[in-house]
């Protein structure tokens, strides 16, 4: 599934989720290295733990961050 973000420097999460485990993720823009990091720790992980650890964090004065976003593109994939 891809998630178009909002308000932040990555434009797209494309994510794949099986059986409520996160399966694969990838960025589209943003901080490479930051964002392989992320996205390789919640690789294996439940659905529901990510987005717990996730939510709410936020980039400098942003509202959100990436892996705010992540969050919710994992809540959408969950629910596809």
């Amino acid at each position: 599934m891809i998630y178009k973000t909002k308000g932040t420097c990555s434009t797209l999460i494309d994510i794949d989720v099986e059986d409520g485990i996160i399966k694969s993720v990838a960025f589209t823009g943003g901080c490479n290295g930051n964002l392989q990091g992320v996205s390789r720790l919640v690789e294996g992980m439940k659905c529901e733990d990510a987005i717990s650890k996730l939510r709410g964090i936020r980039c400098g004065m942003k509202p959100t961050s990436c892996p705010d976003q992540l969050s919710y593109a994992i809540e959408q994939a969950m629910n596809a």
